[in-house]
């Protein structure tokens, strides 16, 4: 009976140790490169296209809050935040003033 008890112990201490190695080899790696560069800047170092077209409708009913030189990979884009009374939104132009998705 004693060596029976024993034994079980004996096993499940193994099965213990042989669960916990396998937990230890499932560890992911996940690598996540982000490559965008968002660098604030003033509402007035935006290029004048972009200041132009935010006078011009839709746009002009809401005040821009902040604006951003964005770098995504190989593109380039300016965010603009703006709000209207309780709305925010950001809108993203490129240099010409176009609007970018």
């Amino acid at each position: 009976m004693k060596k029976l008890f024993v034994a079980a112990i004996v096993a499940f201490a193994g099965f213990t140790a042989v669960q916990a190695q396998a937990s230890v080899n499932k560890v992911e790696i996940v690598t996540v490169q982000d490559s965008v560069v968002k660098t604030p800047i003033k509402l007035e170092e935006l290029p004048e296209a972009i200041k132009t077209v935010l006078q011009t409708d839709p746009y002009k009913a809401w005040t821009p809050t902040a604006a951003f030189s964005v770098k995504d990979g190989s593109k380039s884009y300016f965010q603009v935040d703006v709000k209207k009374e309780e709305e925010t939104a950001s809108l993203k132009f490129d240099a010409e003033g176009k609007p970018v998705e």
